[in-house]
């Protein structure tokens, strides 16, 4: 007698679906995890490498500091630190003010820094330091200047290396008789005999609290010392 052929049951059937489902569901389960940590792992990448950005635009603005007195050459108000240095390009280009601060950006407390216009003349460069100021509290962008988001950031503070201790800036006022001569291209003079402009400091150190979430976060210092002090040398 022939032998009747045999087929799949419909329970079979649905049995070898639900397997094949089953397996596909994993393995997408299984991709979607890899690209997310992929993801995830760019992002934290681009985090630190953007603050590692920020951290040596920081010691280069103080790197290239300009004394222009009677105007100070570095300020730290309790709300942003403003600082004026060299243009970049050639000196013929002036100097611009910078600030540094903690912001408000898209509702994320952020540490953040602002670049005045180069100016060449007493006047733009006293306008620059207040512009920098209003911009710390938050008000509405100035045309020509420029800013940038470093990190996130909970809290910061700055200390000023002085008299072999590191002290609060704004605990005393430590001003000096100057005679620096201005750079080239500021368009300022040399102050009379006896101006009283505060003095740069030997070093400078932010404390900055960086919140959870990020790639790096906790306290983070850094210590930058004047260059003809320690060699240029931060850390």
């Amino acid at each position: 007698m022939a032998r009747r052929a045999r087929g799949f049951t419909l329970v079979e059937l649905l049995v070898a679906l639900f397997a094949l489902a089953l397996m596909a569901v994993l393995s997408w389960r299984g991709l979607d995890g890899m690209a997310r940590a992929q993801e995830q792992t760019r992002v934290r990448a681009d985090e630190v490498q953007v603050l590692q950005t920020g951290l040596a635009q920081w010691g280069a603005d103080l790197d290239a500091l300009v004394e222009l007195p009677p105007s100070n050459a570095i300020d730290w108000n309790g709300r942003v630190l403003r600082l004026t240095r060299s243009a970049p390009g050639t000196p013929t280009d002036g100097v611009v003010v910078v600030g540094w601060s903690r912001r408000i950006d898209r509702g994320v407390a952020r540490w953040m820094r602002w670049q005045s216009p180069p100016v060449t003349t007493r006047g733009q460069l006293d306008e620059a330091w207040r512009r920098a100021d209003a911009w710390a509290q938050n008000n509405a962008a100035i045309p020509g200047a420029s800013e940038v988001a470093v990190t996130g950031l909970q809290d910061w503070q700055v200390f000023y290396y002085r008299s072999d201790a590191w002290t609060n800036p704004l605990s005393s006022d430590q001003t000096q008789s100057s005679t620096t001569t201005p750079a080239p291209g500021a368009g300022a003079t040399t102050p009379p005999a006896g101006t009283r402009t505060a003095t740069v400091p030997d070093g400078v150190r932010i404390v900055l609290l960086l919140p959870p979430g990020q790639a790096i976060t906790g306290e983070l210092t850094r210590d930058w010392v004047r260059p003809t002090v320690g060699g240029g040398k931060s850390s």
